[in-house]
């Protein structure tokens, strides 16, 4: 399976970045998993943590309407 998402990837995920967060979450609002993504396992758990802080901030949707 292809990896997509490996170029333009940030050196740091940041939670107030929605832009670029948005680019790793599904049209169901699921985070990709680390296959589609392409990301070593750290990132996947930095991505992750950033996309749960962004939700509980009211920035990022927990569910979309898909």
């Amino acid at each position: 399976m292809a990896k997509r998402f490996k170029k333009d990837v940030p050196a740091y995920f940041d939670y107030k970045d929605v832009k670029t967060l948005q680019r790793f979450i599904n049209i169901y609002g699921q985070i990709e998993p680390i296959s589609k993504t392409g990301l070593s396992a750290k990132q996947q758990r930095q991505l992750a943590v950033a996309i749960k802080r962004a939700r509980h901030l009211a920035l990022l949707p927990f569910v979309s309407q898909g």
